[in-house]
């Protein structure tokens, strides 16, 4: 991903904050988390069941990444659920989930195309 010192001359703090927002959540794993956090907590080990073959080091590393950036929090109980700001980005995925939707044959057959879809599946969402 494009870093945002490398963007150059002109390019104010508002813009790199703004890239730099979407450098870190364009991270393998990083919005799938909060997508699977969305409905509710999780424990570690169900959230990895539901994030089919991500790793478990690349699952605490993204939950670590998220606590940090207080969109995610690790409840006493230890599992992990969505801050208000959290919430807020699940909100906006679900946008994107009804987005894709309504277009999904391009955006589908690229994302396999580029075999990034290959871990793609619904959420479960509990019943």
């Amino acid at each position: 991903m494009r870093s945002t010192s490398a963007l150059g001359p002109g390019v104010g703090e508002r813009e790199a904050g703004v890239y730099a927002v979407m450098d870190l959540l364009g991270q393998r794993w990083m919005l799938r988390v909060i997508w699977e956090l969305e409905p509710g907590p999780l424990g570690f080990l169900e959230l990895r069941r539901r994030m089919g073959n991500c790793s478990s080091s690349m699952l605490a590393d993204r939950l670590a990444t998220l606590v940090l950036a207080e969109v995610v929090t690790k409840l006493p109980n230890k599992s992990y659920e969505l801050t208000p700001i959290g919430e807020e980005l699940g909100e906006a995925l679900e946008n994107v989930w009804k987005w894709v939707d309504a277009r999904p044959a391009p955006l589908i057959q690229a994302a396999r195309d580029a075999d990034v879809g290959a871990n793609a599946r619904r959420r479960v969402d509990p019943v």
